[in-house]
């Protein structure tokens, strides 16, 4: 008898703590935990330039971006002290645009 009553203790117990901590528990998130990443950079071209499939010039040209192009860096990556190229992403409206736009590829600096 004691047995079970230690056992209907420990479940009612968990079953009124437990929930505390799930999303729909009650528990607000604060602002600063959230998922996303503050430290977006964007540079605007001042040339004409183009936009490759990976970071090697002799890979295959997916456009050129005019001058004044928004463009928001995804990563870096530094082949040699002379050559460094930038992952980049265009500006959209992903909601309006033809999602069969190129909007991510390789730029050299």
């Amino acid at each position: 008898m004691i047995n079970n009553l230690l056992k209907n203790f420990c479940l009612i117990t968990f079953a009124l703590i437990a929930p505390i901590t799930l999303p729909a528990g009650g528990i607000q998130k604060s602002l600063n935990q959230d998922k996303f990443t503050n430290n977006t950079n964007e540079i605007i071209v001042s040339s004409n330039t183009s936009l490759y499939t990976f970071p090697e010039t002799h890979a295959k040209e997916l456009l050129v971006l005019d001058i004044g192009t928004t463009l928001s860096v995804l990563r870096n990556w530094k082949v040699s002290e002379s050559e460094i190229w930038l992952r980049v992403e265009l500006a959209s409206n992903k909601v309006l645009d033809d999602p069969n736009n190129i909007t991510k590829g390789w730029i050299k600096i």
